[in-house]
């Protein structure tokens, strides 16, 4: 297997990569039972010099569920019949999560509502207790 490049700043050398191959589970036949489709990538997430502190708490933050108590991000495939292609996804899905938590998200900037969502709510709000006034007979 070769080096996963996750983006400039990291590329994951295949040596720290764990995969173990296993039955996949469901149906499909004689072949779910002689073949080992499943692939599982473990991956040292926690104290991997490799990746710093404040990325790899995101990816805790994120996708924490699927950290184990070694500190190792553990993915599963079993979305095809194949081993190569559940590899690839596996590898595809550990590139995927590694990009989503690479930045901090941008910090929300507070926005004052327009003047005019201002006056439909007011309006709306106006038109609704003229209708639940005009409920009561004793206003007629």
């Amino acid at each position: 297997m070769r080096d996963l490049t996750i983006s400039p700043r990291l590329t994951i050398p295949a040596s720290q990569l764990d995969l173990q191959y296993a039955r996949s589970s469901g149906p499909g036949g004689q072949n779910v039972q002689k073949v080992n489709s499943k692939a599982t990538l473990k991956w040292q997430l926690v104290g991997n010099p490799l990746v710093d502190e404040a990325w790899a708490r995101r990816v805790l933050s994120s996708f924490g569920s699927r950290v184990n108590q070694e500190g190792q991000l553990v993915l599963h495939s079993q979305l095809h019949r194949d081993q190569g292609r559940n590899t690839a996804d596996v590898l595809t899905k550990l590139r995927e999560i590694l990009l989503t938590c690479e930045h901090p998200p941008k910090p929300r900037k507070r926005t004052k509502p327009t003047y005019g969502s201002q006056l439909r709510r007011l309006e709306s709000k106006r038109r609704q207790a003229e209708k639940k006034k005009h409920r009561n007979p004793a206003h007629d």
